[in-house]
């Protein structure tokens, strides 16, 4: 497993979820409860006596489903200890919006993004789809190596933290069998994905799926790598390695191969409108903004174009 610069995890966070994954309409229903609740009442809309049956779950999945909701940047802190929408939670959960009730997979691959790619507030996504570069991997070396990241940020952390949060970022991906009820056996939100598969002959052990997505469109590929770069790079331009391989990059992130990374970037310029130009010239891979500083509709215009 590589070791991270603490740029890509300037924040350690192993819990908030109460070992639940993120299902499919939680990040719906903390939208709607906080857009029907006026600006004071919104510091209690997570913690009132009312919030199970807002809901509809248990007070523990209350506070989960408040957690992923933030950790996902849908709704943010209005500074006042109450909870708004972002602008992104506005463009897709409102009636006319992109995806009212989460049934496009390009808000399933977005979560994900948000998740494993920034991951203010989900460490261990981003430590799995970043620093574990083997193809095969098991649990128990996730939490060691975590184990030992910390303890050299001089964070702590105890090991059964690591062991439910490692639990919970696996079932994101690996959907479980359960007897328990409607709501706990529902389909995580990144099931679908088909990101990791579970070794069956080895108990504990995993494999990344790499390679092509179907399922990705190559405007939230833009979108992305639009993200990616505005973050982590003070550059114009943007080599192909970099794009595929990079800590944080949608190459790693969406766990692609070079083939189908070459497949998005190639497409770049007429996807964004010229403002990113692919060259390939005397075997130097590259990729150009056209300008400095990228018009900030951009991204509003490559999000909504995923959707179609």
């Amino acid at each position: 497993m590589l070791t991270p610069p603490i740029t890509l995890l300037p924040n350690l966070q192993f819990s908030g979820h109460e070992t639940f994954p993120l299902r499919q309409l939680w990040l719906r229903k903390a939208f709607d409860a906080v857009r029907s609740s006026a600006a004071p009442k919104t510091k209690s809309v997570f913690a009132d006596e009312d919030a199970i049956v807002r809901f509809g779950v248990g007070k523990n999945m209350v506070t989960a489903i408040k957690h992923w909701s933030l950790a996902t940047e849908f709704l943010k802190e209005d500074g006042a200890g109450g909870y708004c929408p972002t602008p992104l939670a506005n463009e897709i959960f409102l009636e006319s919006g992109l995806d009212p009730f989460c049934e496009h997979s390009t808000t399933a691959w977005l979560v994900h993004w948000k998740l494993a790619g920034i991951g203010t507030r989900s460490t261990t996504w981003c430590w799995l789809f970043n620093c574990v570069v083997h193809q095969t991997f098991d649990k128990d070396g996730i939490v060691q190596s975590l184990k030992r990241y910390c303890a050299d940020r001089a964070h702590r952390v105890s090991e059964s933290t690591l062991v439910r949060d490692v639990d919970v970022c696996l079932a994101s991906y690996v959907p479980r069998a359960t007897s328990g009820s409607r709501e706990d056996a529902a389909e995580p939100l990144l099931g679908e994905l088909s990101l990791i598969q579970p070794q069956v002959a080895s108990r504990g052990s995993f494999v990344f799926r790499r390679g092509p997505k179907r399922t990705l469109s190559p405007s939230l590929f833009a979108y992305a790598l639009l993200d990616f770069w505005e973050r982590r790079i003070d550059t114009a331009v943007l080599s192909f390695e970099r794009i595929a391989h990079d800590y944080g990059s949608p190459g790693r992130v969406f766990k692609l191969d070079e083939n189908s990374v070459g497949e998005y970037v190639v497409n770049l310029e007429s996807i964004t409108g010229g403002a990113l130009r692919w060259s390939d010239s005397s075997g130097i891979r590259q990729v150009h903004k056209t300008a400095r500083y990228i018009d900030a509709g951009l991204r509003d215009r490559l999000l909504r174009s995923a959707y179609e």
